[in-house]
């Protein structure tokens, strides 16, 4: 699995010209072809400071996307930010759930 993380630092005046760009784009994103997941995070703290999180099933399938259109709009929103996209893309080889979570805590049922 690859995991694209996108952060930005967004112009308080865009801030919502920015929110309303990118809620358009995730739901066609979560129909791609080999789309996992795609989601907007805001931070609790600072509503300017946003995350955008993708996972794709292989490199292929996140190569056409950053080749896309759709990304090409993500990317045009430079403009509307303090400084440019932090964009990290992580190759995950393991994914673990909440059976890591219960061993790490001495396989507590309830995990609490």
């Amino acid at each position: 699995m690859i995991v694209v993380r996108i952060t930005m630092n967004v112009l308080p005046e865009k801030q919502k010209e920015v929110v309303q760009t990118l809620l358009s784009m995730i739901g066609s994103m979560g129909k791609k072809i080999g789309c996992l997941g795609y989601s907007l995070m805001c931070d609790m703290n600072d509503r300017n400071q946003l995350c955008v999180l993708g996972e794709w099933e292989n490199r292929e399938k996140l190569e056409q996307y950053l080749k896309s259109d759709m990304f090409g709009v993500l990317l045009g929103t430079k403009s509307l930010l303090c400084q440019p996209h932090g964009i990290h893309i992580y190759t995950i080889e393991k994914a673990e759930g909440m059976d890591a979570v219960r061993a790490a805590r001495g396989n507590r049922r309830n995990g609490a």
